[in-house]
Parts: structure tokens; sequence; C-alpha cells
């Protein structure tokens, strides 16, 4: 498969640091073992989610922003395969299929105008929509971490694809709730990290958006016009939930999971909602860790889940900025969405 590294069950372990009397998650997670029967393998496997890796910040850059966002990878991995396997999370539930290695597009992205790496993006677009299709087709719930949040869009299309491929929705289409300080519902001008959204409900893919958290102050007067006359959108304001305290945080999400309710749901983290975490659009205002981690829990427990995307974080960026927790955060936001459908 193009662009695409399986993990091996030694992969697993160089990222695992075994300690006697203790079992790690890196010991229990599945692999594949033969690349060429990938698919067979992961139809048999008793693992429920699969672990893939976006490590790209082209839709990034393509989109103005900050770029490092492929450094997210790493930083997850090492810090969740050294998560304590236990009776609260069983490392034999996943497994990680692997990355994407889009190291040859990060290549011929340096230094080029913004409409050649928008091209790049839908290169990228075709290779992840047509993985997660099968990753979906197969059973399984895929769990995608890194990248920009231009990887909505190939999460939405593969996912609602693969739904369709198994009979268990008639119409390729599915419901996504977006924690999110930003609409990324952006003109449908070349793809990047800002449109995901847009071009997911303009080809058909996306039925239902809900969004959580956005912010007031960098929305466009036209984006709130666009959002407002949709009937299939429904928005939850940052100020209003913490600043004015129109709306606590669990009734907004249960008014999205209620607006999302029929057919499936994708979950997308972006992690410029979460106060001071290292992403393309650091914020010193958003929603807590804590925050963050109920909202998996109160979704994952209700509306049948599609996929879980957590993107846009850092664990270094282009502009020098860098962070040792990133990795963690992420593990934790993973391991509740795991542990809340188990």
């Amino acid at each position: 498969m193009q662009y695409f590294t399986f993990y091996k069950k030694e992969s697993h372990l160089a990222f695992t640091r075994t300690r006697s009397g203790e079992t790690k998650l890196g010991e229990k997670i599945q692999a594949v073992s033969n690349e060429k029967k990938w698919l067979n393998e992961l139809k048999k496997s008793p693992a429920k989610f699969v672990l893939i890796g976006i490590p790209e910040d082209i839709g990034v850059r393509a989109n103005l922003g900050v770029g490092g966002t492929h450094t997210a990878w790493k930083s997850f991995l090492g810090s969740f395969f050294n998560i304590q396997h236990n009776q609260f999370l069983s490392g034999e539930s996943i497994l990680l299929l692997g990355e994407f290695d889009f190291s040859e597009l990060q290549k011929k992205s340096k230094n080029k105008p913004l409409e050649y790496l928008r091209e790049l993006v839908v290169e990228i677009d075709k290779q992840v929509a047509g993985l997660m299709q099968k990753v979906v087709a197969s059973g399984k719930i895929p769990i995608v971490i890194g990248g920009g949040h231009n990887n909505a869009y190939g999460n939405i299309k593969g996912a609602a694809l693969g739904l369709q491929e198994t009979g268990k929705i008639k119409k390729a289409q599915i419901n996504v709730i977006n924690f999110d300080a930003h609409a990324d519902f952006r003109a449908l001008e070349g793809r990047h990290s800002g449109n995901g959204f847009s071009y997911a409900m303009q080809e058909g893919y996306l039925n239902k958006y809900g969004i959580l958290g956005l912010h007031q102050n960098y929305m466009s007067q036209s984006m709130l016009d666009t959002i407002h006359k949709n009937k299939n959108i429904q928005a939850h304001f940052f100020e209003d939930i913490i600043v004015s305290q129109k709306i606590a945080i669990e009734q907004a999400t249960e008014v999205l999971l209620y607006f999302t309710r029929n057919g499936y749901t994708g979950i997308e983290i972006d992690l410029d909602a979460i106060e001071n975490v290292v992403s393309s659009a650091v914020s010193p205002s958003g929603f807590t860790t804590i925050q963050a981690r109920q909202f998996i829990h109160q979704t994952a427990s209700k509306n049948k889940m599609a996929y879980l995307h957590i993107c846009e974080g850092a664990s270094e960026l282009d502009n020098g900025q860098k962070s040792s927790t990133t990795g963690k955060l992420i593990a934790y936001l993973v391991s509740d969405f795991i542990k809340t459908i188990i």
C-alpha cells in the first residue's frame, strides 16, 4: 500500500519500557504479521480498535498555519505504549496498524506556494480515505492520531464508504462532532486544514455537523452566516459555555449528541481547543484537559462511533515551541475513548 508503513510487534517493543512484575500496553497491543495479507488478519483479529498515525503538516501549512503537527505521533506512542495493561485497559483490544509515510510529500512541500501544497493535500486525502474505508469495512473502529485537521475529510469519506460497504448505512454519509476552537468550514478554495468539513459536506459524506467550543474572536462573519443558514450544522461557542455560562459544557455536548443521534458519528478533537496545548494554533484560553477527557467519555458512551481523530497537536512546532506532554495528553484521550466503549 502506497505511503503506508505497517508496524510489527518489534516496533511496539521499541517504544515500550518493560519492567519486571508489570505488563505495559506495548507488550500486548496487536500487530499484523504479513503485510500482503494485512486486511485478512485485521478482519480476523479480536481487536476492536485500530490505531493509525498520520505524521504530516502539509495541510496546516496549506492553511497558512504553523508547521509541526507531524511530531505528535511518535510522542503519543512513547506515552501510550507505556500505559499499564490491567483490568481497566487491555492491549489485546487494540491493533496498531502503522503510520502513513508522507515524508516524500513533506520534502516536496518545502518552500512551495500554497497552490502546490493544496494539491499535495488532495493526494493525502485519497490515501487516508482509502485506508479508512478498508478499516471501517472490516468492522473496526479507527483511532487516528496526528497531522492537520485536513485529515478530517479523509476520515469522514472513508468511514462513510466503509459503513455503506458493510450495509450498516444505506447512504455513504455520517455525522461528526468536532471539539474545536475553529469551525474549519472555510471556502472550497483548494484543500487544506481549514476546510475539511466544508468539502466533506459539499460532497455529501458529512450529514450533521456539530461543533463544540468555537471561539467568537476567530469566526469571520461570512462563516457565521454560513453556519446559521445551514440546518445541518449546530455550534456552541466557548464564550457561551465558559465566559457567560449560558449553557454548561455537558448540556451543550448532550444537545450535539441528540443532533447527531441518527446513524454513526465521528469524533474530532482539535488540540487547539485545549488551553496551552502546543498545537498549530496554541491558545492561552480554552477548555481544560479534564473537560476534554469528560467530552470523550460523554460522546463515546452515547452515539454509535465511526472513528476518533485527534489532531493539530505537536511535540515541537516550526516556530520553536516544544512540549514534553502532548503525547501523554493524547494517550489519556485515547485510553478514555477505548475504556468508555469497551
